[in-house]
């Protein structure tokens, strides 16, 4: 099995969606020893954002790119390669002005790629990446879960992994991290504690 290690917060060794991901990867891997993980920090190493110059590389014939288009196609391919060859993605989304970190959307706006991982047909879209199973770590400094102002954060990955064809999701929640020392780890060991039973399902 192939696994996608996902992070995008900006806070480093603070982060606690760094710390709850690597815990989830970690439980992944006693429970499937063979598993072969693949990492990516979206925020250490950013993905350029989608632009025009993304489209005019990619609509360039390879050999008349320049040095910039070449390393734009490249960097394109091999990150949506790399999502269509993970057999489970665990994906780190803290919540950033009620919404995903924006280096996490221009990972999403590289794998997110028609005919490559959706197409559209006379009975609408259809996902072409299904078969994956994702865990999605969601943190926030609030409470935010069902609420209007979740529906950028939680609510728009799930919407964006279904349009893919993924259904197999779990979300690893700390959220109120805010509120206090006591709220904040009693929401972390709420996390933790998510991360065994998942896992303990899983080797059950």
């Amino acid at each position: 099995m192939k696994l996608l290690h996902l992070d995008s917060s900006i806070l480093g060794d603070a982060s606690a969606s760094r710390q709850l991901s690597q815990t989830v990867v970690a439980a992944w891997q006693a429970a499937e020893p063979a598993a072969k993980v693949s990492y990516r920090d979206l925020a250490g190493d950013a993905l350029s954002h989608l632009s025009s110059a993304s489209l005019v590389a990619g609509g360039t014939p390879a050999e008349l790119r320049d040095a910039a288009q070449k390393h734009e196609v490249e960097l394109a391919e091999s990150t949506l390669q790399e999502f269509l060859e993970a057999d489970a993605i665990v994906i780190g989304a803290p919540m950033y002005n009620f919404s995903v970190p924006t280096q996490l959307k221009a990972w999403i706006d590289r794998i997110a790629v028609a005919g490559k991982t959706f197409a559209y047909d006379e009975n609408g879209p259809k996902g072409l990446a299904g078969g994956k199973k994702v865990v999605i770590v969601s943190t926030s400094g609030g409470l935010h879960a069902g609420q209007p102002t979740g529906v950028a954060h939680e609510d728009y990955l799930l919407v964006v992994l279904r349009f893919l064809g993924i259904t197999d999701i779990e979300i690893i929640r700390a959220h109120g991290l805010a509120y206090g020392e006591e709220p904040r780890a009693n929401a972390l060991s709420a996390a933790n504690r998510q991360v065994s039973e998942l896992f303990a399902a899983a080797v059950a």
